[in-house]
């Protein structure tokens, strides 16, 4: 009952070609797709102190995938399974 109020916020935020359901599921789409590496995941710190992933190629993933990358295992799991979840909600015709 409410998605015509976000579909209407979405569009008042300089998105009128699209549909927020189809932004929200490729971006789940997006972090579903984040690689599980072996843990624990190999961390450097850069010369300002921030600690960057020693890989380049988990560095050069998106905020969102960095942050699943931080999470243990257990964790990232559980977080996949609930936007598994919620993607199946949205996309059930």
């Amino acid at each position: 009952r409410f998605y015509p109020l976000i579909q209407q916020a979405y569009v008042d935020l300089g998105r009128p070609e699209g549909y927020f359901n189809d932004r929200l599921v490729a971006v789940i789409d997006h972090l579903l797709q984040t690689p599980e590496p072996a843990r624990p995941v190999a961390v450097v710190r850069d010369e300002r102190g921030r600690y960057r992933f020693a890989d380049p190629d988990l560095q050069s993933r998106s905020v969102g995938q960095k942050a699943l990358l931080r999470m243990d295992a257990t964790q990232e799991r559980a977080v996949k399974q609930q936007l598994r979840a919620i993607r199946s909600s949205i996309t059930r015709g």
